[in-house]
């Protein structure tokens, strides 16, 4: 009883906090999805975190449906999700809908999509929206920020395929830098480099308004475990290694790489490169051995580098040290041979 009533405080909480709701673009959603075609001939694709009424994914795969060749889609939301965004309205109940489609696509009409009630609260991880997952080739949403943990190691246990939205940030949480460590998650199509402008809710802080829509400018990135063109692309190397622009860190043997785009083409030992890596990480052509940050627990996937002391607020510090200042988290990696 204990386990229920902490998971349910923490998804209230979660959707209590306005800045913890962002909304994609449909726009944004047409442009990673179409580079998916090929993979959602005959699914079902669920959106585990978006009312039907309202969600532009929901809207986007409707509108699609035809044309990707669908076998259903199915959209499901929690109960306190804004029926408008630009209301107070809060659904009584969490609602689901499923679409099968229709001879010409189009978005449905009310008349078309029949609503169905959820028993219980809509939480992804209930038991109704468990069976429902099961029934799911394909899981595309934009899940909350601060549940992005236990989304993604809900998908990874019922062995779900996904296109989701998430943080950049996350690639540092250890159970996501594991998946992509180990190539069973990635970066979707769409550039790490390119920030997301999603739509927040009423009442939530925005930096600009378009056609009466409040965005704000979110440090966010498309995550997939299906195959991407980039990961089987080589970079191409074109600098050279030098000691002089390629120091090596004070506290742990390997260089540092400030950019991506400058990882030398002839050094085979450790490097440090920043988060953006993952981006383009080919696994054939390089191995990620680990995140390296001011991390002091014992995880296989954290480096820690040799304890120093740098001034009163970085004592005992264990992360990447460069001529004797604090630097960015890094990822280690080695060129394979």
């Amino acid at each position: 009883m204990e386990k229920k009533i902490n998971k349910n405080a923490s998804l209230r909480k979660a959707n209590s906090a306005k800045n913890d709701e962002f909304y994609t673009q449909l726009t944004d959603i047409e442009k990673e999805m179409v580079n998916y075609r090929e993979h959602f001939k005959g699914k079902t694709i669920l959106c585990n975190c978006d009312d039907p009424r309202v969600s532009n994914f929901f809207k986007y795969f409707a509108l699609n449906f035809n044309f990707f060749g669908l076998k259903k889609l199915i959209s499901t939301c929690y109960k306190s999700q804004n029926f408008d965004l630009f209301s107070q309205y809060d659904s009584e109940k969490a609602v689901y809908a499923e679409y099968t489609g229709s001879e010409k696509d189009h978005i449905p009409t009310d008349d078309e999509l029949e609503l169905k009630y959820f028993e219980g609260d809509g939480d992804f991880r209930n038991k109704e929206c468990i069976e429902i997952l099961k029934q799911a080739d394909i899981v595309v949403t934009n899940p909350p920020f601060s549940l992005f943990r236990e989304f993604v190691s809900q998908l990874i246990e019922y062995d779900k395929k996904f296109i989701i939205v998430g943080n950049k940030n996350a690639v540092t949480y250890k159970e996501i830098f594991s998946l992509i460590k180990d190539n069973k998650m990635r970066i979707g199509h769409r550039s790490m480099n390119t920030d997301f402008w999603l739509e927040v809710p009423e009442g939530a802080a925005y930096e600009k308004e378009d056609e009466g829509k409040h965005l704000k400018h979110i440090m966010a990135c498309w995550y997939t475990n299906f195959p991407t063109k980039k990961m089987n692309e080589e970079m191409i190397l074109f600098r050279q290694y030098n000691p002089v622009d390629y120091p090596k860190y004070d506290n742990y043997d390997a260089i540092n790489v400030d950019k991506v785009t400058d990882i030398p083409c002839d050094y085979g030992e450790l490097m440090g490169v920043p988060l953006t890596f993952v981006d383009k990480y080919n696994p054939n052509q390089f191995e990620i051995v680990g995140l390296w940050a001011d991390k002091r627990d014992d995880n296989p996937i954290f480096i820690k580098g040799e304890s120093v002391y740098l001034d009163d607020s970085h004592k005992n510090f264990v992360g990447p040290v460069l001529n004797g200042k604090a630097t960015y988290a890094r990822i280690i990696i080695r060129r394979r041979k």
